[in-house]
């Protein structure tokens, strides 16, 4: 029976590996196939690529990206919104959990220049805080086109503890779609799905209380 299943993987194995090398030997004969006119349109659309990303870049820096900035009045909070595709906000308070969101948030502004990244005192702008239903900080709103398309409430989607790292705050921005992975903007470092399920279990086992409702 062992050796039945043995040669089954085997097969699998070598079916597998067998696409894989019929898929390079396709590209590379295309490839092959290009003459010096493919060649300079394929650096001409390259060189309009990185054109259009510097463009973006310049734009984004003058409009305070690559940096974690705090917003003073909720009137400037709307024209911050308005005047970029992607922004987190932390609505935050002067206590640990907040302080320990900045920290991540800080370094996550420098890594995504493509997403505006801020923070907002909570009790010094109530009206703001009422309008979009604030309650427990930190609470980070995501905000796409300039609608609040998304909340991360305190730490449970980070582990229930104030001990995640920047990538685990990052995956979960990203699956809102409020930074981008790819490009030169971003600095992502994956992990295996089994090792993040691992960590999540023995956070989860602990199970403390980081987060501070008002």
């Amino acid at each position: 029976m062992e050796n039945a299943v043995q040669e089954i993987v085997a097969k699998q194995v070598l079916t597998v590996a067998k696409a894989v090398e019929d898929k390079l030997d396709e590209e590379i004969h295309a490839l092959d196939r290009l003459d010096l006119d493919d060649l300079e349109v394929l650096r001409e659309r390259r060189l309009q690529q990185m054109k259009k990303m510097a463009e973006k870049r310049n734009r984004w820096i003058s409009l305070g990206h690559g940096e974690y900035s705090e917003i003073q009045a909720e009137k400037d909070f709307f024209s911050v919104v308005k005047a970029s595709d992607r922004v987190v906000c932390h609505f935050y308070r002067e206590n640990w959990p907040c302080k320990v969101m900045d920290k991540h948030l800080s370094i996550l502004a420098k890594q995504h220049i493509e997403t505006r990244f801020v923070k907002i005192n909570a009790e010094k702008t109530p009206y703001l805080a009422e309008k979009l239903r604030i309650v427990v900080l930190p609470t980070l709103a995501l905000i796409k086109n300039a609608k609040v398309d998304n909340y991360l409430v305190g730490f449970d989607e980070l582990g229930g503890t104030d001990e995640f790292n920047t990538e685990e705050l990052e995956e979960r921005l990203a699956k809102a779609d409020v930074i981008i992975f790819e490009g030169e903007s971003s600095k992502f470092l994956s992990k295996s799905k089994a090792q993040a399920q691992s960590n999540k279990s023995v956070r989860q086992s602990s199970n403390p209380d980081s987060s501070d409702s008002e």
